[in-house]
């Protein structure tokens, strides 16, 4: 037998659509809100509209972010919400880290 027969086997790798720094912060920000239009989360995460733009298309794409579009006063407005996909792959985000971070797999 040999020194890895023994070891545990390696937790879950994190979520990597999340983890992605620009998109940590995006989720992180829906999360805390029931729902945020396109320039609250311009000037929340500090990032440029384009990057904005094609970090928001992979989370909806993905099914983590629902988006709504309407008009208001002839403006267009985009609503982002976390959906119950997203919400769900978020708490798991975060349990995940805990596990990986705190060694144990208790969050200690």
């Amino acid at each position: 037998m040999s020194t890895f027969d023994s070891v545990a086997s390696p937790p879950a790798p994190l979520d990597p659509l999340i983890h992605e720094a620009s998109r940590l912060v995006i989720i992180s920000v829906l999360n805390e809100c029931e729902a945020a239009d396109f320039n609250f989360l311009l000037g929340t995460t500090g990032l440029t509209r384009g990057n904005l733009s094609t970090h928001m298309a992979k989370l909806v794409g993905a099914g983590y972010v629902e988006e709504t579009k309407q008009f208001v006063n002839r403006k267009q407005l985009t609503q982002y919400r976390l959906s119950p996909t997203g919400r769900n792959a978020y708490t798991q985000y975060r349990a995940d880290w805990v596990r990986l971070t705190s060694g144990s797999g208790r969050g200690e």
